[in-house]
């Protein structure tokens, strides 16, 4: 079985809508994906209406949520949730309100270092949906102020750069918790370069935890076996997906290009029908 269980659509910093990240899943065989859109959950109904002409495959409705850690961010997805939750879906708006005042910021932060771009710019590029630094740096790279998205970061807009900007925090814990509540299977994103990660999977094991991203967009084999070995060790599902956005000029793995286990889907499907909703899809 082929699958991507991140993939990112136009409801918020992703080029493909959700019915074109479909129809490429489809058309690339793949057979399992989830729609894990940064605080937002408005790609997923347009992606599950577009699954119903493929019947081999299978959305799992999702989301990623931002938190913040002293030292860096750390991001939850949340698997087979109820996208219809109020409370969900009440954090997710304040959340993306609180992306759109920070992207303000931080370009008024760039205006100052001679690098001006048009908000206007950067509310088309993103599309009507959730707004992030991707699209900042996409905007930065069509005007010629970078060679990549990755330059982008890297200089300007990463935590260590001079145009970074902080936004509203939430903690890994309240966003776990969140996501149970709206009876979601809470995993841990691209977790190989967060700080004192032993330290902090037992404590959101706590409040639900589920799993670990192990097999992530441009890990090597090593740390996908490292990920893998704490998944198994606090005995919790090693996830996998690309990360893909399918944004101009960036260099990213394409969807499906990350290869998981069949056995981690397994998993994930035997702790989703312990829960109290369950995808339509």
């Amino acid at each position: 079985m082929k699958l991507d269980l991140h993939l990112h659509s136009t409801a918020s910093d992703g080029r493909l809508t959700p019915q074109q990240l479909v129809i490429m899943a489809a058309d690339s065989g793949l057979e399992v994906i989830a729609i894990t859109d940064h605080d937002s959950v408005e790609g997923v109904v347009p992606a599950l209406e577009a699954a119903q002409q493929f019947p081999r495959l299978k959305v799992i409705p999702g989301v990623e949520v931002s938190t913040d850690v002293p030292h860096g961010e750390v991001h939850i997805l949340g698997y087979f949730i109820d996208y219809c939750d109020p409370e969900l879906i009440g954090v997710l708006e304040r959340l993306r309100h609180s992306r759109r005042i920070r992207a303000q910021r931080m370009l008024a932060k760039l205006a100052t270092l001679g690098i001006p771009i048009e908000w206007e710019r950067v509310e088309k590029i993103a599309g009507g949906g959730s707004i992030g630094r991707p699209h900042i740096a996409q905007a930065m790279f069509e005007r010629g102020y970078v060679f990549s998205l990755k330059e982008a970061f890297v200089k300007y807009i990463g935590r260590e750069g001079p145009a970074y900007v902080e936004r509203e925090k939430m903690t890994p814990e309240q966003a776990v918790e969140l996501l149970v509540k709206a009876g979601g299977l809470p995993v841990l994103a691209h977790p190989a370069d967060i700080d004192q990660l032993e330290e902090l999977i037992p404590q959101l094991q706590k409040v639900g935890l589920a799993g670990i991203e192990a097999y992530y967009n441009g890990y090597p084999s090593k740390s996908c076996r490292y990920l893998a070995s704490l998944a198994s060790k606090y005995g919790l599902v090693a996830s996998g997906g690309s990360d893909y956005h399918g944004l101009e000029g960036g260099n990213e793995t394409t969807l499906g290009g990350v290869e998981v286990p069949f056995e981690c889907m397994e998993r994930l499907f035997a702790l989703a029908k312990q829960k109290a909703f369950i995808s339509p899809r």
